[in-house]
C-alpha cells in the first residue's frame, strides 16, 4: 500500500528528500511521473500516452503529500518507509485506500527506475 501523509502534518519538509522515488511533494506544488525516476513516457488507462514529464495537479493545496502511483514504501531501497521514519509527527501512515502487495510495490519500483 501507499503511504500517506495526513492533515497532522506540520510541513516541515523533513520527509521528501528522503523518498527514493521523488514521490513526496510540497502542498500546492505541481508533480510529474519523471522527477527522480527513469520515466519518459507514461502510457494511461485508455491506451494513450503522456510525456512524463507533464505537469500534474497537486494532490493537497495546504500539506505535504505523496503521489500513490510513485511511492513503494521504500520496498527495494530501506526496511521502512523513510519518510515514517522521520516524521516529527507520525502524519505518515499506509494509506487504505492504497493496499498493494509487496510484489506489486516491487514491480512499481521496477517500473518506475528502469530496472
Amino acid at each position: 500500500m501507499a503511504i500517506m501523509i495526513t492533515d497532522e502534518c506540520i510541513n516541515c519538509g523533513a520527509c521528501e528528500p528522503e523518498c527514493p522515488n521523488t514521490a513526496i511533494y510540497e502542498g500546492g506544488v505541481q508533480w510529474n511521473y519523471s522527477g527522480g525516476t527513469k520515466l519518459s513516457e507514461i502510457e494511461l488507462e485508455d491506451g494513450s500516452t503522456m510525456d512524463a514529464k507533464s505537469p500534474q495537479e497537486p494532490v493537497s493545496d495546504e500539506f505535504y503529500y505523496i503521489v500513490a502511483n510513485k511511492c513503494t514504501e521504500c520496498m527495494g531501497f530501506h526496511e521502512e518507509p523513510q519518510c515514517a521514519a522521520v516524521c516529527p509527527v507520525d502524519c505518515c501512515v499506509p494509506d487504505p485506500d492504497n493496499v498493494e502487495e509487496e510484489d506489486t510495490l516491487l514491480a512499481k519500483k521496477a517500473w518506475l527506475h528502469a530496472e
